[in-house]
């Protein structure tokens, strides 16, 4: 039998790797204004002023194009002598910060973003590898290994690349990856296979099969998505830019007729003044934030040790209707323990232990390893030996049973009620109304019953016990009130799988489910027009990580669960999928949300700036000047500071998001409306009336 002994995990993680963790710590709790984030985005800021890199942003392309003209214009009238120079002086310099501010909140984001990446970078090193081949070990460089290599990884030295246990257990220490020093289980053979390039053994040795060629590992493709260099915007990122550029086209022909007017009225308005209203009118504060707040959406999934393959993943999140949660280690705490074997009339107990020790020799599970433990405390010395020559029947999805054939020709199953029934079947044997009715007994109570079989004959079952992790009926409550519907999808029989759905208090359960019951669930749960997403961590889980809408796969997962999936969970912890959810509604709360306040305070620029143009032509608009400003180009310079000093101060917002509360649309709806719309509207009146009152103390405007 293999040894299980955890050596050298107690208070023993190595150096490299708690520094590993330090750093990804410091990136994740690092403050939006550290003075290196704030360096960096700086010098980025300038250098994304070239006219190629603005015109991604229509909104803000435009303003630089206003702040080059005024630039222009304002160089003319001082060779020339011209009035005016000092307001002309002011709306050009606050036009230039408007657009560097515009592009500081970006770097900012990004900024971020890459110092997650530096702390991923880190992670993965070059070493050197011990290939197996031919049953000898050589050393090779760890950029030298190919798909499909076999490699030896002992207690203390680097996993050399992505890839599957092939063979053995063992703990590894993935704190450079994960940021937590708990050490975690990787074995050959489960659901639990996944390692990555650049995690520690700590404890035994395993073999690993590399499943991803150097240069193109998973850990390498995931920092270039942070890194933002391949990232697309999303389609609802795109349509808000298009809705921006249209808005702006339309401010932009509002105002070139105003000069016509204002010639009518035999007022002359300067162009940079022309200027300074057409940036007041046009939405520049979401337009500046737009980006920033697609990268920290990104970036606070990170955060939360979730990898997104693109920002469409995290901002889908936010519209998910259904959830597909896995019962063991989700909704229950995981690794079933044997509590108890339940014997048919006339076998004896003893044996029916000593049969489900044997079929689960075989099994490395930790329920199968619970059953073998079970067994030796009852049978003491009378415990049976692993056999020599035995073949190990493997649990497969399908066929939902495992066991032994012995040396000696006995064929020993256990499995799921309805699966050993099959089984027995084929082999020529019955089962009793007994024996479905203590697999009945066992389920109602919440517990998952596994029969064992010798031969053609049911010897009796075992009592295998789950408990619902503490606080999960709560978080489902959660769910429901955010408008989710939660289904829990189980192997268990209908009997357990309706018992820990009433008691954990989700909507909905698929029992017996198979892989293809899953991907079916998916198909018909979108053709009803409802998103989904779903968590797996096995080859089995593919095709339905795929087809979900969200598909989260477990670090500790195959690979193919990886390659499926558009997120991967570096904690490999079933319940983040909750908490992507809210990461994908708090970033589309967060853009509506300042959507709403950019709109909402164009309304205050208007009574600022449009009186102040025509008041000595019209004199009835003095009605509009309710915020009594007291000249017109203080009025417009005043409009003009709040519309770039508001990005800045948004900042925190567009990066950590708005806080999320799990309410229904309508009251998030009449939430962001009374707090960004109503808010939007009010401090633009205090903040410029504010900025008037400092200017006209400087008696320059």
């Amino acid at each position: 039998m293999m040894n299980y002994t955890n050596t050298g995990t107690s208070g023993s993680v190595p150096a490299e790797s708690m520094a590993g963790k330090t750093e990804r710590r410091k990136a994740r709790n690092a403050s939006i204004f550290e003075v290196s984030l704030v360096r960096a985005a700086l010098g980025q800021s300038f250098m994304m002023l070239n006219p190629v890199v603005m015109a991604k942003n229509p909104v803000m392309f435009i303003t630089e194009v206003g702040a080059v003209l005024t630039t222009a214009i304002t160089v003319y009238d001082a060779s020339t002598g011209k009035a005016g120079l000092i307001y002309n002086l002011a709306v050009l310099l606050i036009l230039w910060l408007t657009v560097l501010f515009s592009n500081f909140a970006e770097s900012l984001a990004e900024a971020r973003g890459k110092a997650q990446a530096d702390s991923l970078k880190r992670t993965r090193q070059n070493t050197v590898a011990n290939r197996l081949r031919d049953g000898k070990v050589t050393q090779v460089n760890s950029d030298d290994l190919l798909e499909g290599d076999l490699v030896v990884v002992s207690v203390g030295e680097l996993i050399p690349g992505d890839g599957e246990v092939d063979e053995g257990v063992a703990m590894v220490d993935e704190s450079a990856i994960t940021g937590e020093s708990a050490p975690v289980v990787r074995e050959a053979g489960g659901d639990r296979s996944g390692v990555v390039g650049g995690t520690r053994v700590i404890s035994d040795r395993i073999v690993v099969k590399i499943t991803v060629s150097a240069g193109n590992s998973f850990l390498d493709r995931m920092i270039a998505l942070v890194e933002g260099a391949v990232r697309q915007k999303t389609p609802n990122e795109l349509a808000l830019t298009v809705t921006l550029a249209g808005l702006t086209l339309a401010f932009l022909m509002v105002t070139a007729t105003l000069w016509p007017i204002g010639k009518y009225f035999g007022i002359a308005i300067p162009v940079p003044t022309l200027v300074a209203l057409l940036v007041c009118l046009i939405p520049t504060t979401i337009g500046a934030l737009l980006s920033a707040i697609g990268l920290a959406g990104m970036d606070r999934a990170l955060s939360a040790n979730v990898l997104a393959k693109s920002g469409k993943a995290v901002e889908l999140a936010g519209d998910i209707d259904t959830l597909l949660l896995d019962k063991t280690g989700t909704i229950t705490m995981g690794n079933r323990q044997a509590t108890s074997f339940i014997s048919l009339e006339g076998v004896n107990s003893r044996h029916l232990a000593k049969v489900a020790m044997e079929a689960s020799f075989g099994d490395q599970t930790p329920e199968g390893r619970s059953i073998v433990v079970f067994g030796e405390n009852m049978l003491g010395a009378e415990a049976p030996a692993e056999p020599a020559g035995a073949e190990v029947i493997a649990f497969s999805a399908q066929t939902r049973l495992s066991g032994m054939d012995m040396p000696d020709g006995r064929q020993l199953r256990k499995g799921a009620g309805d699966a050993v029934r099959k089984y027995l079947a084929e082999q020529g044997g019955t089962t009793t109304g007994e024996l479905q009715a203590i697999v009945d007994a066992v389920a109602r109570k919440g517990m998952t019953p596994l029969v064992v079989a010798e031969g053609n004959r049911a010897l009796g079952v075992i009592e295998l016990s789950d408990v619902l992790k503490p606080g999960i009926t709560d978080r489902f409550r959660r769910l429901r009130s955010m408008g989710l519907r939660v289904v829990m999808v189980t192997g268990d029989n209908p009997l357990t799988a309706a018992e820990i759905a009433r008691q954990s208090g989700v909507d909905d359960y698929i029992a017996e489910a198979k892989p293809e019951d899953k991907l079916q669930y998916i198909r018909r749960e979108q053709q009803s027009g409802r998103l989904v997403a779903m968590m797996g961590d096995g080859t089995n889980d593919a095709p339905a990580l795929a087809q979900a809408d969200i598909g989260v796969a477990m670090n500790s997962g195959t690979q193919a669960a990886k390659e499926a999936g558009n997120m991967v969970d570096l904690d490999s912890d079933p319940t983040k999928l909750i908490e992507i959810i809210e990461i994908g509604k708090q970033l589309l709360m967060t853009r509506g949300a300042l959507t709403t306040f950019s709109i909402a305070n164009d309304i205050a620029k208007y009574f600022a700036i449009i009186p102040a143009m025509f008041l000595l032509a019209i004199p009835g608009l003095r009605i509009l000047n309710i915020m009594q400003l007291s000249t017109p180009n203080s009025a417009i310079l005043s409009a003009l500071i709040f519309n770039a000093i508001i990005i800045p101060m948004l900042i925190p917002i567009a990066i950590k998001g708005v806080k999320y509360r799990p309410l229904g649309a309508e009251a998030l709806l009449r939430s962001n409306l009374l707090v960004y719309g109503v808010g939007g509207v009010l401090v633009p009146f205090a903040g410029i009336k504010l900025i008037d009152m400092l200017l006209s103390i400087t008696g320059l405007f």
